[in-house]
């Protein structure tokens, strides 16, 4: 059995979905799902502390790269220490994790034999998929990773049988709060499977930037709030800025009580098992009178600050 380290939140999870945890060896600084993989050694870190709310993180991470350098590190004395058979990271996105040209030169510089590098890149939900079966099969279990995926797909068109029939809420999603960004990637099939359509982002296509003025011209029926990173207590606090964009309290979406803040960090920002999961949190926000999975209060809630 080879030894893994996961440098994902979302691989981690689908290495444990697979049945294969106890082949885990190492892990990212922010894989903490499921419980008992905060045990493992951690192999990378953030390169400086990023602090403060969504701006204060935004101004950081973009001064990080203008200046042409990662925001992340592999400790390599660590990945020695584990000397993995397998690792599994992403070539997605330079501000969620290492980069993998930064994984790539510290297993070249600093791990003898023949290692197996594992990038994921989803872009959409078919992506996901793919790397789900990518995984199992460097795993050596290519039938669970069907499995799986034939699992994961079966839940989400129950969730899509029971909302198929109710009108179709128009969406904004907000991946990040200051600067505004929308949901992009994956999210709008999501929302549609949730019977719902986003207004802004396109599936496949990187989380678009946005602004107020744009929001209120558009006039959702719904807003949903999913800031990468950010557990629902975090998200709670920096939503208090939605408040501030010119027309907020005029838009449809606030006067009627559809505005709804998320865990996106567990569950929308994770392109692994737990969709499915985070599309049965946007029925329940968009169609709760035909959708309960026990989502709310744990997961989402609604925001009713004006």
């Amino acid at each position: 059995m080879p030894r893994v380290i996961s440098l994902l939140p979302s691989t981690t999870e689908i290495v444990h979905a697979l049945g294969c945890g106890d082949q885990l060896v190492g892990r990212s600084h922010e894989c903490d799902h499921p419980v008992g993989v905060e045990d493992l050694p951690i192999v990378t870190a953030p390169r400086v502390p990023v602090t403060g709310d969504s701006r204060a993180i935004d101004d950081q991470l973009r001064s990080i790269l203008e200046q042409a350098l990662s925001v992340y590190e592999v400790h390599a004395h660590v990945l020695r220490e584990l000397a993995p058979d397998l690792v599994l990271t992403q070539s997605l996105c330079e501000v969620c994790a290492v980069s993998f040209a930064d994984v790539q030169a510290a297993v070249r510089d600093h791990l003898d034999g023949d290692v197996e590098v594992v990038p994921c890149e989803p872009n959409r939900l078919a992506d996901v998929e793919a790397d789900v079966r990518r995984i199992a099969t460097a795993l050596g279990v290519p039938e669970r990773g069907d499995r799986l995926v034939s699992d994961m797909a079966d839940r989400i068109a129950h969730v899509r049988e029971r909302t198929s029939s109710r009108t179709r809420r128009r969406v904004v999603t907000i991946e990040w709060i200051d600067p505004l960004m929308a949901g992009g990637n994956w999210m709008p099939e999501l929302l549609d499977a949730a019977g719902g359509q986003e207004l802004l982002g396109e599936a496949g296509a990187h989380s678009p930037w946005t602004d107020g003025e744009t929001i209120r011209s558009l006039d959702p029926d719904a807003i949903v709030v999913l800031p990468c990173g950010f557990d629902l207590d975090r998200t709670r606090e920096e939503a208090a800025a939605l408040t501030e964009l010119p027309g907020w309290g005029s838009l449809r979406a606030v006067r009627e009580g559809q505005v709804a803040i998320t865990d996106g960090h567990h569950y929308f920002n994770r392109p692994g098992p737990r969709l499915v999961e985070s599309v049965e949190i946007l029925a329940e926000i968009l169609h709760p009178e035909v959708a309960d999975y026990g989502h709310e209060g744990r997961a989402w809630e609604r925001f009713t600050s004006r």
